[in-house]
């Protein structure tokens, strides 16, 4: 049996958590290797509920698990796919990249929107014929610790969730830094992206204690770069 099949199975989440691990291939938007029915079932488990999360924070378990773009092609199919605005913010400040998948620039972004006076939208750009917004990580990302962690952050996520219907955002590994779990306390809830037959059970599961501890809603966990089939009533099991 695959370790990452062993892996999902035996790492239990939190009760009462709305949703199980969703498979997801691919490494890039926009390329043919994302598997866009997989997209859209995470997209329908995540936010299509009455009392569905509006604010969810992705951070893999380690870096290359291709959680950027899960969390870009997610924001991009719910905002093709639900009414109402969505927001895509690149908060890895450590290692952005969502400039460079929407090619857009990243002299402004959200390192500028802590530190700077104006309305959130002044530092973002939207997709042209969408309803789709992205926030990236902005030219000031080097000061992370003092970002991450600021007042300014808290009060420019709280103005995300204001301005739009729903908010999707990038962060970094879980494993490396501990800003995804600071960030998880001010969203919804945070899916936890694993990479199959790489990430390793007691990794997991020490951060979903870390995460627990932090007191932050751990929604499930999204399973990337499967290559084997699994029936869809064992995923519905896990």
């Amino acid at each position: 049996m695959s370790k990452a099949f062993e892996l999902l199975q035996n790492v239990d989440m939190e009760p009462g958590t709305k949703m199980g691990p969703v498979p997801v291939n691919g490494h890039r938007v926009r390329s043919s290797v994302v598997d866009q029915e997989e997209i859209t079932r995470l997209v329908q488990r995540v936010f299509r509920d009455a009392n569905a999360p509006r604010s969810v924070l992705l951070s893999a378990v380690d870096p290359g698990d291709g959680c950027s773009s899960i969390c870009a092609a997610a924001a991009e199919t719910l905002a093709a796919t639900a009414p109402g605005t969505v927001c895509l913010v690149d908060a890895n400040l450590r290692s952005p990249s969502l400039h460079q998948r929407f090619e857009i620039e990243n002299s402004v972004g959200l390192a500028e929107a802590i530190l700077q006076p104006g309305a959130i939208h002044n530092f973002m750009h939207r997709v042209a014929g969408t309803n789709l917004w992205v926030l990236p990580s902005g030219a000031g990302s080097a000061a992370v610790a003092v970002l991450v962690g600021s007042e300014g952050m808290r009060a420019r996520m709280g103005e995300l969730r204001e301005a739009f219907d729903h908010v999707l955002i990038d962060s970094p590994p879980l494993n490396r830094f501990p800003d995804a779990v600071v960030l998880g306390r001010l969203v919804d809830g945070m899916l936890m992206v694993l990479q199959s037959n790489t990430t390793r059970k007691e990794t997991a599961r020490t951060l979903i204690d870390s995460i627990r501890n932090a007191k932050v809603n751990l929604l499930g966990a999204v399973l990337n770069k499967r290559t084997f089939p699994i029936p869809q009533n064992l995923y519905d099991r896990l």
